[in-house]
């Protein structure tokens, strides 16, 4: 994955990834985040225009995705608390030019424009932060484990899942849910170790917790922890 920048086009705000792994761009609304991989060489002036081409579309897709999701109860006010990796971290909003989020002195500071300063502008920020860190941890946490479970990813992702943490498919494939992050390691580590096994058993077998077990002998706690704090993950 490439460096992440934050572009507006006509009230739309969508993050640019560049990477050397694609040759056309890839356009994604996902969770209210708009976000378009391209080649690392793309004119940003060819980036706007194939923004301002889908704008329609992205439009209808933001909207139903909103309408879709329960209605956030978190005020977007500096000093409300945001949890990441367990710990909590004060928002900070500044006037200035539109930057990515950044974590900054123990403070999530989030810099845009005063006529941009609406809540759903701050929401999609810090939304397109925590994802970005999901995906550098998640891997990191991977690369870790893969070894002592005694598998081989292929790819490792997050995307936003309705009713699960993580999931994996017959390629090697591992996608984690980007809310996860919001959890004490412990419980990340719960979440990668139990993707990575599914690697090797498909189901949900005494052989597959066993595997569980054997690394996270406290999984059942993880489990208990998610079911009951994983509702709050909210931004």
């Amino acid at each position: 994955m490439g460096a992440a920048e934050i572009i507006t086009v006509k009230g739309i705000l969508a993050e640019v990834i560049r990477t050397s792994r694609l040759k056309s761009a890839r356009l994604q609304v996902e969770d209210g985040v708009v976000s378009i991989a391209v080649p690392k060489t793309l004119e940003r002036e060819r980036i706007e225009q194939l923004l301002n081409d889908k704008q329609r579309w992205i439009k209808e897709k933001l909207a139903l995705q909103r309408q879709q999701q329960p209605a956030p109860k978190r005020e977007l006010l500096s000093g409300e608390a945001f949890p990441y990796l367990g710990r909590n971290y004060r928002l900070k909003l500044i006037t200035g030019k539109l930057e990515p989020v950044k974590l900054l002195h123990g403070r999530l500071q989030v810099s845009l424009p005063k006529a941009m300063r609406h809540e759903h502008i701050i929401r999609e920020m810090l939304t397109h932060w925590y994802r970005s860190q999901a995906e550098v941890r998640f891997k990191e946490k991977v690369k870790r484990y893969a070894s002592v479970v005694g598998v081989e990813p292929t790819d490792v992702s997050v995307k936003c899942f309705q009713s699960r943490w993580g999931s994996c498919n017959i390629k090697g494939e591992i996608q984690f849910h980007w809310k996860v992050i919001m959890a004490p390691h412990r419980i990340v580590d719960y979440v990668v170790v139990h993707e990575l096994c599914h690697l090797k058993h498909h189901d949900h077998s005494p052989a597959f917790w066993k595997s569980v077990e054997r690394i996270v002998p406290d999984y059942a706690e993880c489990r208990a922890w998610l079911k009951e704090f994983g509702v709050g993950f909210t931004v």
